[in-house]
């Protein structure tokens, strides 16, 4: 605890602020340099007046951005399905349906369309990366057109 004296309401804005704290082994590592502030159209909203759905969103979109920082340019991101030998999902799409969904839009290895539709108490992702699509001469970057739309609020 600090000696600072605070008002009831920069208490309040302080407990309402998200924020976002890692620690990796490789200090220089660009998944290690997570402590940076929410973006602004994020943090706009107080937690509290957004849905389970949304909140999860939001924080699933800063994720799948700072992982794709760490890529080469032969791998883009990709969903392994916890708990289940259902393979990967290069992930093309995201989105939520208020109060408690999140979906994500994409394709497995072989190509097939596939989307993923769960429930925030379930939802347990694990990025991965994969190889680019041979005939895209760039990778896809989802997760920085995610983090764009955050910001046009």
């Amino acid at each position: 605890m600090d000696d600072e004296i605070r008002t009831s309401a920069e208490v309040h804005e302080t407990t309402a602020l998200p924020r976002r704290h890692e620690v990796h082994a490789d200090p220089d590592a660009p998944a290690a340099k997570v402590d940076r502030a929410v973006p602004a159209a994020v943090a706009a909203t107080p937690v509290q007046q957004k849905s389970a759905a949304q909140w999860a969103y939001e924080r699933l979109i800063l994720y799948i951005q700072n992982f794709e920082q760490t890529l080469d340019q032969n791998h883009e991101v990709a969903m392994g399905f916890a708990g289940s030998n259902a393979g990967v999902l290069r992930i093309e799409g995201m989105g939520y349906f208020d109060p408690d969904i999140v979906t994500f839009y994409g394709s497995d290895e072989a190509g097939t369309k596939t989307q993923l539709v769960q429930h925030v108490s379930q939802l347990s992702v694990i990025l991965r990366a994969l190889q680019k699509q041979p005939e895209a001469p760039e990778p896809n970057r989802i997760g920085f057109r995610l983090a764009a739309d955050l910001e046009k609020g």
